[in-house]
């Protein structure tokens, strides 16, 4: 099969299984995370792209925030770090946020460096909140740095890829590598479209796992993936056989559980020809962001049905 044919296969398996994709979502600003494709043995380089916080936006933040002398607001090094944790899942005691220096504000101005817009836009929303609830004097001056800060925020996130819910989920089931998984796709759609369309497979396959795993449902660690998706699916009852044939719609049912396994091996393709993961010959040619758009909306939809189907029907 050519690569153009399986790429097609794939759009036209995506479209039947996800009628709707949220394809208008604006470019971010964002960087490569530093990991590697699942099994592959790659690693792929961190580059250092800040966000598109513009000088005079990081000196209203600045002065807001109370940074001036290396703090934060009231925070102490604790607090701190579990209120970033909370909000956007990252610790910010990890060595790569010390690059200029130990205090809270260095960290918070490295986080600004080396985060996504979407991400430091969430962040800086949460500090907002905090900062109005813990400040002594909300005055008019106060209120209006505030809506300054806010805007800045709304900004930065105006460009997010929505994948929020799947950060809930690796909280809900206390998965951090999925988190990170996540975390990577988001800051690489963009400047790394290979990185993340090889990290949307990778997701499905964290996602069958951990489902797995966490029914207490016993699996090979080094499965291949069309083996492992469909023990998922059989395992949520997810599989066209197991819709009887009495139900109502029983056809149209079967026919949309066969596709939602299609968008699963539609990526895995995808990945094997364009994503991470397998060497490339030095003249492949790249995908563009949209077509990570696809991959990763992709798989939000399908594993965010595995996800939600295990929550309902787990016992």
């Amino acid at each position: 099969m050519t690569d153009k044919f399986l790429l097609t296969k794939f759009l036209l398996t995506a479209k039947n299984a996800v009628p709707s994709l949220p394809w208008g979502c604006s470019t971010a600003q964002d960087h490569p995370w530093e990991g590697s494709g699942e099994g592959s043995g790659m690693v792929f380089a961190e580059s250092f792209v800040m966000s598109t916080l513009l000088t005079k936006e990081k000196r209203l933040l600045e002065d807001f925030f109370e940074m001036h002398y290396g703090y934060v607001l009231d925070f102490s090094n604790h607090t701190f770090r579990e209120f970033v944790l909370e909000a956007v899942g990252i610790d910010i005691y990890a060595e790569k946020y010390a690059e200029e220096g130990f205090s809270k504000a260095k960290r918070l101005r490295t986080f600004w460096k080396l985060e996504s817009d979407y991400t430091v836009g969430k962040l800086l929303h949460a500090l907002i909140d905090y900062a109005l609830s813990t400040k002594f004097k909300l005055d008019d001056e106060t209120q209006k740095k505030a809506e300054q800060c806010r805007a800045i925020a709304m900004r930065l996130m105006s460009g997010g890829y929505g994948l929020d819910p799947l950060r809930e989920h690796a909280s809900i089931l206390n998965a951090s590598y999925l988190a990170e998984q996540v975390r990577r796709m988001e800051v690489s759609i963009n400047t790394d479209p290979s990185l993340a369309i090889g990290t949307a497979k990778e997701l499905i396959e964290t996602y069958c796992k951990t489902i797995l795993a966490d029914r207490g449902k016993p699996f090979e660690e080094n499965s291949n993936f069309p083996k492992l998706l469909k023990e998922t699916l059989r395992e949520l009852k997810l599989v066209p056989e197991g819709v009887p044939e009495s139900a109502r719609g029983a056809e149209t049912i079967q026919r949309i559980l066969n596709n939602l396994g299609a968008i699963g091996h539609g990526l895995a393709e995808l990945r094997n020809l364009y994503g991470t993961g397998h060497g490339k010959h030095g003249h492949t040619k790249q995908l563009s962001a949209r077509h990570a758009k696809l991959a990763v909306y992709a798989a939000k939809a399908l594993v965010t049905f595995l996800f939600e189907t295990h929550l309902e029907t787990k016992s």
